[in-house]
């Protein structure tokens, strides 16, 4: 199933066939007609025509939910009671049921007014089925009540609200009939064969079009005339790929011994980019979509963008928090960092277990020495936990639908002590501490049980904005044997921490076999002079793989032509226009189009810039990012009248968004309204008390409105938010030094020094500050 909600969403096996509609093709603005499926030559030729030679796996599929990932609401393919049931969720009301041979639901509307909608297509099948209804223009949106599919003695049978603890009033961007439950964006890609959203800006309407309504063998296979060519022997027999295009990279011959001592494989392969698990991880990942060219055996990054370890979606030790399926989780295990692969676990067209639950693992370790109590400290028994229990433990999403973590982690209650990060034992001993598990595991194993993923005090010091984090970070990302999604992580956390070690990790960073780490790497150059960063970025813009050759474009789309060595300028034009058809790929988002603008304003292009601030804003008359830097442009071309008007348009939308009166204080300091910016400066403040940058700005406009003590009061408040702040401990200083308060000034220099080791102005004043006179 999919829920409809963040834009890197997607879940949907890819190996999946339309059993009723198997060869045909479809567009969803009205009817089905044949799509042309033409890619490079090669032609989709539907799922109906590998049956007969493969028979087998067919068989097998017919058995898989990813059969029927989508299909047409009929008789057959609709599970809910639509028997004129109802349902309500904070006063929002819905009626289901029958008319003319169509199911309908009758609820609010986008106006807010009840109206009658027709379903066109199912969604999923379990633990719950959504439905989509279609829209004149072209657009599919996900109905905000789902069908729980499972068995009423289970607690299923019955319609429920798939935000059950929020209201969704039809003004909440959230609302099923907004860009948030849009299918065609959110969906469609990994539900459906050869997707082609197919949005005309110009007009806001969707043409999208699918070979097939749900997923087939071209999905993971690709287009396959040349294989059926080969088949029919319409090409010579020693073809490359049986006549496909391309294939998934193979993994390297692996046979998996367990040992005798240990128990597990010790055996090693490499993962190869565009390998089975990328494949998968088109759909069963937390990513972001910027092209519709994958084909089998290219990186994931050469048309998605995956998803870093980040604190929305994130545990401090990587645990999953948000939906976020399982590939970055997986990428976390010491199982893929040993070669294992999807298929080794999960038959590929069923997508059944290879055998019943722990059973699994037992391909490859020896469940006589890990189902004992010397290693579970618990009796054997119907209610001894098992390997999946314990390495997997499960978090339940859309209400009813418990996903399992891939990571394959080693309990660590202690970090739930130290951390508070979730673990396995209190998910089932609900009523004991994490101390008492911690105690517990600490009897069965000793005190050193680190296990793989050793970055939890790493990431949980940098979202706890302490001053040590850089220190925890670097180990994290220099550590060579730390998954490269770990790594990339802390590249990215590192941003704004800036030292020589941390600029030298970042250069050595953007070589880095891994994808991932060197975009990630390149998110750390744009505080570079123009220069160094045109020759240090210059040679990605010629990367093997896409993401990283936009990537490399972005971070280079604010420096001067003549910054960038004159044989990589060719590059940068040509990594420029990929970057802008990526974004333009997803014209049909306010986010993208906003990206985009700013993509302009640092070239200098500000007409295309204005163009796209004011295409987002219209996508999404809420959107406050877009106003907002919509008003920074004006600011750089004298417009502060607009951009004040701008900026109250804002507020009026979002009264509650600190950003728009941040903005709105700088502009009427320009205009020289002193006692007005003060008041929207101070606003912004109290709404985001986290954000540094805000008190800074606004305990400097204090002191220059001459109330010294009140500046020094937010400073010290916002030093105790963010302790790691050196803009705002350099303040601090400064107000100690211009007070002769020597000690206090001392205090804060050195704790500034931790955080810029570099600096060797600071390291003066240090010495001097030592050598003064005490009072």
């Amino acid at each position: 199933m999919h829920k409809m909600l963040q834009p890197l969403n997607s879940i949907a096996w890819v190996f999946a066939l339309s059993l009723g509609l198997v060869g045909a093709a479809f567009m969803i603005d009205g009817g089905s007609q044949p799509l042309h499926a033409e890619t490079g030559g090669e032609t989709y030729v539907g799922s109906a025509t590998c049956m007969g030679c493969h028979a087998t796996e067919a068989n097998a599929w017919r058995t898989s939910q990813h059969a029927r990932a989508m299909q047409e609401a009929n008789d057959t393919t609709v599970l809910g009671d639509f028997n004129d049931a109802f349902a309500e969720h904070y006063g929002s009301k819905a009626r289901f049921f029958r008319k003319d041979g169509r199911f309908v639901v009758e609820t609010d509307s986008k106006d807010g007014k009840t109206a009658a909608f027709t379903v066109k297509y199912t969604f999923g099948l379990e633990p719950l089925q959504q439905y989509l209804v279609e829209f004149p223009d072209g657009r599919l949106q996900a109905l905000p009540f789902a069908w729980d599919t499972r068995k009423a003695a289970e607690g299923g049978q019955r319609w429920f609200h798939l935000y059950p603890d929020t209201p969704m009033p039809h003004t909440d961007p959230l609302h099923w009939t907004g860009l948030f439950q849009n299918w065609n964006y959110m969906c469609a890609e990994c539900h459906s064969t050869n997707v082609k959203k197919g949005y005309d800006s110009e007009k806001n309407t969707f043409h999208t079009t699918f070979s097939e309504i749900s997923l087939g063998c071209e999905s993971c296979h690709g287009p396959a005339s040349g294989h059926l060519a080969w088949a029919n022997g319409g090409q010579p027999a020693g073809v490359a790929h049986s006549g496909f295009a391309s294939v998934v990279t193979p993994r390297a011959p692996i046979t998996w011994f367990p040992d005798p001592k240990t128990g597990s494989p010790a055996n090693t392969v490499p993962q190869a980019h565009g390998g089975e698990v990328e494949m998968c991880a088109r759909c069963h990942a937390r990513r972001g979509q910027f092209s519709d060219a994958w084909r089998p055996g290219r990186p994931l990054a050469d048309t998605h963008l995956p998803t870093f370890l980040t604190a929305d979606l994130f545990e401090a030790d990587g645990q999953m928090r948000d939906e976020v399926y399982n590939y970055a989780s997986f990428l976390q295990s010491k199982m893929y960092a040993k070669g294992v692969v999807c298929t080794d676990c999960h038959d590929p067209h069923s997508g059944k277990l290879k055998a019943a639950g722990a059973e699994v693992c037992s391909q490859c370790h020896r469940l006589e020495k890990f189902a004992t109590i010397v290693h579970t400290g618990h009796a054997a028994g119907p209610s001894a936990p098992d390997c999946i229990s314990c390495h997997m433990p499960d978090r339940t999403y859309m209400v009813v639908d418990k996903r399992h973590d891939h990571s394959f982690r080693i309990p660590r209650p202690d970090l739930s002590v130290t951390l508070n990060t979730p673990n396995a034992c209190n998910d089932c001993h609900t009523d004991k501490t994490a101390a008492w598990s911690s105690s517990a595991v600490e009897r069965w194993h000793g005190p050193t049980r680190k296990g793989f993923q050793t970055y939890a005090e790493a990431f949980h010091a940098a979202r706890q904005n302490r001053p040590e984090a850089r220190e925890l970070l670097l180990k994290v990302a220099q550590d060579g044997a730390a998954p490269a999604i770990a790594r990339g992580t802390a590249l990215i956390e590192l941003n704004g921490r800036p030292s020589a070690e941390v600029d030298s990790v970042i250069a050595t960073s953007l070589s880095d076999p891994d994808p991932m780490v060197r975009i990630a790497a390149l998110r750390g150059v744009v505080s570079l002079p123009p220069d160094q960063r045109g020759r240090r970025v210059s040679p990605l813009l010629s990367d093997p793989v896409q993401g990283v050759r936009i990537a490399a474009a972005l971070a280079l789309a604010g420096v001067p032509a003549t910054a960038i060595p004159p044989e990589s300028r060719a590059a940068f034009e040509r990594a420029a226009e990929e970057y802008v058809a990526s974004e333009r790929f997803n014209a049909d988002r306010p986010e993208s189009r906003n990206n985009l603008a700013g993509f302009f304003a640092r070239q200098g292009k500000t007409a295309e810039a204005e163009a796209e601030y004011l295409a987002a804003i219209k996508l999404a008359p809420a959107s406050v990012p877009a106003r907002v830097n919509l008003a920074d442009l004006y600011r750089t071309q004298g417009r502060d009248a607009q951009a004040e008007q701008l900026l109250r348009s804002a507020i009026s939308v979002a009264p509650e968004a600190a950003a728009p009166r941040h903005a709105l204080g700088l502009t009427l300091v320009r205009l020289k309204r002193y006692p007005e910016a003060l008041e929207q400066l101070r606003r912004a403040a109290e709404l985001e008390a986290n954000n540094a940058r805000y008190a800074y700005v606004y305990a400097v406009a204090l002191q220059s409105a001459g109330q010294p003590d009140e500046a020094r009061r937010i400073l010290e408040q916002a030093l105790g938010a963010r302790p790691d702040n050196a803009e705002i401990l350099a303040a601090l200083m400064q107000d100690s030094l211009r007070q002769r308060d020597i000690a206090m000034a001392l205090g804060y220099a050195e704790r500034l020094r931790i955080l810029t080791p570099d600096d060797l102005n600071l390291s003066r004043l240090i010495g001097q500050l030592k050598q003064a006179p005490k009072p």
